[in-house]
């Protein structure tokens, strides 16, 4: 279940946490991960997303050095 509530009152850049999001469930999708998740009865996008909102996903941005 992908947790709305969260979702719609969380704070900060939502857009740049969605993005993050979309990424690390790509990479869940294409490793063995998924099947763990779904063994467990869960979906990729809602545990990601869970995951997003709960600050658990560490990521930087590129800074493009010249």
């Amino acid at each position: 279940m992908i947790p709305l509530n969260e979702l719609i009152d969380k704070e900060g850049n939502v857009y740049e946490m969605t993005c993050v999001a979309i990424k690390e469930a790509a990479i869940y999708s294409a490793t063995d991960k998924r099947k763990e998740i779904e063994d467990e009865g869960d979906k990729v996008v809602s545990v990601v997303l869970s995951r997003a909102l709960n600050d658990e996903i560490q990521y930087r941005e590129d800074i493009d050095e010249k």
